[in-house]
């Protein structure tokens, strides 16, 4: 029973820890590129700037999805080698 509670617990951490991510990460880095890297240190126009970062934002949401499946089949298959070896 206190196996299974500490699993739950886990399980839920890393969800919450990667949904927190998941928000804050991409929109962060779009607005931070586009003020920072695309406006200000390569001069680009409004609407060219919102293309770019926008692309950035796509790929760290992919980013983080990766990370996500990969920490949970490395957490999931842990558990099961732990639930095997009883």
């Amino acid at each position: 029973y206190f196996r299974n509670e500490g699993s739950l617990t886990s399980t839920l951490r890393t969800l919450l820890f990667f949904t927190a991510l998941m928000i804050t990460l991409p929109v962060g880095l779009y607005f931070s590129s586009k003020a920072y890297v695309f406006e200000g240190t390569l001069g680009m126009s409004d609407r060219d700037s919102y293309f770019y970062a926008a692309i950035v934002a796509v790929v760290a949401v992919h980013v983080v999805l990766a990370l996500f499946v990969y920490v949970a089949w490395n957490e999931g298959s842990r558990q099961w080698r732990e639930g095997k070896q009883d």
